[in-house]
């Protein structure tokens, strides 16, 4: 995976940060100038953490855990669904429902409704209820798909958040806080960097901004996927001709013990 490049960043709009009276003192060390009353965020220290977080996630993803991808604003929920995606992590594009980490038990009853509703729908069984019951049962599919779609398949808890605008998302971060759940964000100027543990500073209302870093985290998390595949698939190669040799035996065993029968 290629490194991002300052230039890249630059274009993307990554270093526009908010209004100086929206700041948050926490976040002086990632600015690097005050220009018409707009904080500019260092780019140079955004690359570096972009890096440190990709090599982090990448390893996440070679050790098979998930990692939950959260960003609810309009503007990029649909970007962050196409991306999560396209390597199989669950994400979070409407509304956080409270409790979707700390009362995880709850949200997987309503995952199971969902594909209960799911298993009426394919035996036939559905077609027995009345009009009316049909309506309800549709439209509480609907809102369930539209809310845990995504995470549907999200057996365990994530082993990490990748949130996008750590303050909009401040109770998605405050969970996973509580829980032990390492937290990386894109965090404005707006927004509080002590509380993350994997800190990227950049523009996270700008849809440029926040594809270019998730490219790099989805192209590093990609690697991870594909050095687990290889690995497993050269385990499984050094394992075969041990099984080979030891039905190869068997056989002969069984050959030998039929004879002397």
């Amino acid at each position: 995976m290629s490194k991002v490049q300052f230039e890249d960043l630059l274009k993307a709009g990554c270093h526009f940060g908010h209004m100086k009276r929206k700041w948050n003192p926490a976040m002086a060390p990632y600015i690097f100038m005050e220009k018409n009353g707009i904080h500019v965020i260092d780019l140079y220290k955004t690359a570096a953490k972009i890096d440190e977080a990709a090599a982090a996630v990448k390893q996440i993803a070679k050790s098979g855990r998930k990692i939950l991808f959260v960003g609810t604003k309009k503007q990029i929920k649909a970007l962050l669904a196409e991306k999560a995606a396209s390597v199989q992590m669950p994400y979070i594009s409407e509304r956080w429902a409270g409790g979707m980490l700390t009362n995880f038990p709850t949200v997987r009853k309503a995952v199971k409704k969902m594909a209960n509703i799911d298993k009426m729908t394919q035996e036939g069984t559905f077609d027995n209820v009345s009009k009316r019951e049909k309506l309800q049962i549709t439209r509480q599919r609907a809102k369930l798909e539209k809310n845990l779609g995504s995470i549907a398949d999200m057996t365990r808890l994530p082993q990490a958040l990748f949130v996008i605008d750590t303050q909009k998302e401040a109770i998605a971060v405050k969970e996973a806080k509580k829980l032990g759940i390492p937290v990386f964000g894109i965090v404005d100027t707006n927004g509080n960097p002590n509380e993350i543990d994997f800190v990227i500073p950049a523009n996270a209302d700008g849809t440029s901004s926040v594809e270019i870093i998730l490219d790099q985290i989805i192209a590093a998390i990609s690697e991870g996927l594909q050095e687990r595949k290889d690995e497993k698939s050269a385990e499984d190669d050094a394992e075969a001709p041990v099984q080979k040799k030891s039905r190869v035996k068997k056989a002969k065993k069984d050959s030998e013990e039929a004879s002397a029968e």
